[in-house]
């Protein structure tokens, strides 16, 4: 235990979930970091750092991965633009004085203005490992790491091949874009583009209220002319002296949370293109995705979790440094939930399956445990067809991966150096093997023999 390695995780979110989004096109999820981190020592601290109210959907899935999050608000001005960024060096160097058990630093970030952080961390006897998105990293930052992990690289990062990267935009702090003027109300439910989309519509609207502002003042007998009146009604959405169109004009203001035009209530049109987008509940969509997804069986998790091993020790990997990897990825976990008194009968159980492959070990007792031979691309093309095969000769795209990792444990396309599995099995439909092909009613790709 005391020559394991112990790890603080430093993370520049903005940096990252930013990259994922632009770069990528997903949401960023802390998770495989943290499958790529276990296998390397035990963590001891995880702070992530930003203005948070730009990113309140991602607080619940980093609070579920035990990360501190540390507030950085950044409206106050200009000169707390980079205060996360100098928060997070300062912690880091507090911990390198204060901690010294720390071996490990894990700088999650793509910027280079943290390679000074780098430099001085190893001059301090402590090992540096970075993280980031690949096109959205410095280059001068990983030659300053003693490691450095590509985001889209780590083993769970499923990257669509399909996206094409938005062209990058001037963005404020909080991945606001610049550029227009925003407009005073503005909140920061990251709808900043409403009121240029609603602006082609706001002339017709003042157009209407002028007229139904013109009636509700003479309703009312007002002394004030015409235009006068035009003007009230548009002012005053609560007048008790307002006509049923005057009213129904200022319900719509106060179901608005902004203004579409200079002095202009939302017309109806402008809500009804609204409603839509305010139907859509994107966090439940998520939630409801995250449920549906099945959890990898346990011979998927040990085969991952191997795999990781071995690439990142020297020697080979033990079935006590890989039941402590288990243990780091999940806590709860026992061999006895599975039916076995011990992990070495747990072990031998996965070798009889041809999950791992067992040799004789440093002690009693305490086995190698290795994968076996992953083969070459053409095995894993064969894999593909028999099971699509196994199918009905037809398969979706989407849940066929878990259909291979039920067969083969073992199977990673990323370890037969493909980017993601959709790229994998367009190299398959190359050489012949299977053919991929859109499908509109299942809203995605099919795979067929």
């Amino acid at each position: 235990m005391d020559s394991e390695e112990r790890l603080a995780v430093f993370i520049d979110y903005e940096n990252l979930a930013l990259g994922a989004r632009d770069h990528l096109g997903i949401p960023f999820d802390f998770g495989p970091i943290a499958d790529a981190l276990a296998v390397r020592g035990r963590v001891v601290l995880r702070r992530a750092y930003a203005d948070w109210s730009y990113f309140d959907e991602d607080r619940r899935a980093l609070t579920r991965h035990q990360v501190e999050l540390i507030e950085m608000t950044q409206r106050m001005g200009a000169s707390r633009k980079n205060a996360a960024d100098i928060k997070m060096v300062v912690d880091a160097i507090e911990m390198a004085f204060e901690r010294e058990y720390i071996s490990t630093f894990v700088i999650c970030t793509g910027d280079s203005d943290f390679s000074p952080l780098v430099h001085k961390l190893r001059e301090l006897n402590r090992q540096v490992i970075g993280v980031g998105v690949e096109l959205s990293t410095s280059r001068l930052l990983p030659p300053a790491c003693d490691e450095f992990l590509f985001y889209d690289r780590l083993e769970g990062v499923d990257v669509p091949d399909d996206h094409e990267p938005p062209r990058p935009k001037k963005r404020g702090r909080g991945g606001r874009p610049v550029g227009k003027a925003a407009p005073k109300s503005v909140s920061s439910s990251g709808t900043a583009d409403a009121p240029a989309e609603a602006a082609p519509d706001a002339a017709p609207a003042a157009t209407e209220s002028d007229a139904d502002g013109a009636e509700a003042a003479a309703s009312a007998e007002s002394s004030t002319g015409a235009k006068a009146g035009a003007r009230g009604g548009r002012r005053r959405s609560t007048a008790s002296e307002g006509a049923d169109a005057g009213a129904d004009t200022g319900a719509g203001a106060r179901s608005s949370s902004r203004r579409p035009g200079r002095g202009s209530k939302a017309a109806p049109d402008v809500q009804d293109t609204d409603e839509p987008d305010d139907a859509v509940d994107e966090p439940l969509d998520v939630d409801e995705t995250d449920d549906a997804v099945e959890p990898p069986s346990m011979e998927v998790r040990v085969a991952q979790t191997l795999s990781d091993l071995e690439a990142s020790s020297s020697g080979p990997v033990v079935a006590s440094a890989l039941k402590r990897a288990l243990l780091r990825k999940d806590p709860t976990f026992s061999e006895s939930a599975y039916g076995f008194r011990s992990f070495g009968e747990f072990v031998r159980y996965l070798a009889e399956r041809g999950v791992v492959e067992l040799g004789e070990g440093p002690s009693t007792g305490d086995p190698t445990v290795s994968l076996p031979a992953q083969g070459d691309t053409a095995v894993a093309f064969a894999l593909l067809r028999d099971v699509v095969a196994q199918d009905g000769g037809s398969a979706a795209l989407s849940g066929l991966k878990d259909h291979l990792r039920k067969v083969n444990p073992a199977f990673s396309e990323k370890a037969l150096g493909f980017r993601g599995f959709l790229q994998f099995c367009r190299a398959a439909q190359e050489a012949g093997v299977v053919t991929l092909r859109w499908d509109d009613d299942e809203d995605g790709y099919l795979v067929t023999t």
